[in-house]
């Protein structure tokens, strides 16, 4: 079990949970995203990091014939300028990973997810149409949840614990969290306990998950 407490979270039943568990509720797992898995998949630092490297051999090669003096002071400020923002972008995914918690229980999924303003949401698992998992290197993984019915959550709610480009229909998306596919089997078992006698129909995937929980390859990014 990977909890991530935090002393701003002493209100809590428990850590996650704004309440007690009900009687007859039981704890599946719980786990936070990897920050470093954040910075490169959600908030893009890898990439952005090649892209401010060809920009800066662009600008280099433009002023090959300038004087020294007038070279080193662009350069250096477009070097200052993109470490600054790669920083900002790295802050943004520890701070990300620190404050956020995922709960599996029999019943449910809680998400207590915010930086400045702390959100729970509580997504009870008969309300869950269809899960998508996304594996990645190492186990991590991203799995969306697509909710039933026509009340969803605003996307800039959830961001960055959403999937991405599903600004109509927001899914709401556990991001690179560690062993992935083994959260994603716990998930489709408590949804089976959750909805007795409705059929998991076989997805076009490639991992073994069924669905009522389908898990088709999404691109989270």
């Amino acid at each position: 079990m990977n909890v991530n407490p935090h002393h701003e979270h002493e209100f809590e039943a428990a850590p996650g949970l704004p309440e007690a568990l009900p009687s007859g509720e039981r704890l599946l797992w719980q786990g936070a995203p990897d920050w470093q898995q954040l910075a490169l998949h959600v908030f893009h630092v890898r990439t952005l990091s090649v892209y401010f490297i060809a920009m800066m051999l662009l600008q280099l090669l433009y002023l090959l014939g300038e004087a020294q003096a007038r070279l080193l002071v662009p350069m250096l400020t477009s070097l200052a300028l993109s470490l600054l923002a790669l920083g900002v972008l790295t802050a943004m995914a520890w701070s990300t990973a620190r404050t956020a918690l995922y709960t599996l229980t029999s019943k449910r999924m809680v998400m207590r997810i915010g930086v400045v303003l702390t959100l729970t949401f509580n997504l009870p698992l008969r309300m869950v149409a269809a899960a998508s998992v996304k594996p990645r290197a190492q186990g991590f993984g991203d799995i969306a949840l697509k909710l039933a019915g026509e009340d969803h959550i605003a996307w800039l709610n959830i961001w960055p614990h959403a999937r991405p480009w599903y600004l109509k229909n927001p899914e709401p998306c556990l991001r690179c969290i560690p062993n992935a596919l083994v959260v994603g089997e716990r998930l489709l078992q408590a949804w089976r306990e959750c909805n007795p006698g409705v059929a998991a129909m076989l997805g076009d995937v490639t991992d073994d998950l069924p669905t009522g929980l389908h898990t088709p390859q999404h691109s989270p990014s």
